[in-house]
């Protein structure tokens, strides 16, 4: 075959804007993981198969599609609610005591994502807090239906909300 050099070792090659670099062959040069347009994952690579899926082995044994978190937050929850840090998380709503908000930065494709919702513990291990996402308030603490821009969290102790010091949150696609 024909080997193609471009530039010499530290150069920088820029590729303009609506340029389409296509690979029907095996991408090498690249140190693993490599990638190759519409292939599938071998053992210790990381590929993009056909249907656009991010797939890798990254050890497990078995090359899987990944599946990415859309959206984190790691928020203070108690006083006036301070986000610690946020990946594609725009703000918190305080909505009442122990009822909280969780806005996306950018709306997600539907609403058919699953989120995690995990509070800081509190002091009393008899009564532990209690944490439901998706929830509605303590009078009714009922299913809400997530939206693509929002969801709501609710923490509670016994039947009554109360405020969790720290929340982490994880939201999957």
């Amino acid at each position: 075959g024909t080997s193609l050099t471009l530039g010499a070792s530290g150069d920088t090659i820029t590729i303009p804007s609506g340029a389409t670099i296509t690979n029907s062959g095996t991408a090498t040069g690249f140190g693993s993981p490599a990638y190759a347009s519409n292939a599938s994952a071998t053992d210790d690579t990381v590929n993009v198969d056909a249907s656009n899926n991010l797939q890798f082995n990254s050890g497990y044994g078995s090359t899987a599609t990944a599946y990415g978190c859309r959206a984190w937050v790691n928020f203070i929850g108690t006083g006036t609610v301070t986000i610690n840090d946020s990946g594609n998380v725009s703000s918190i709503t305080d909505l009442a005591a122990g009822y909280y908000q969780v806005n996306f930065q950018t709306n997600l494709a539907d609403a058919n994502y699953s989120a995690i919702a995990v509070p800081a513990p509190n002091a009393d291990s008899t009564n532990p807090r209690r944490c439901n996402v998706f929830g509605n308030n303590a009078a009714n603490p009922a299913y809400v239906a997530p939206t693509t821009s929002n969801f709501t969290i609710i923490t509670s102790i016994n039947a009554g909300l109360t405020d969790a010091s720290r929340m982490c949150v994880a939201v999957f696609r």
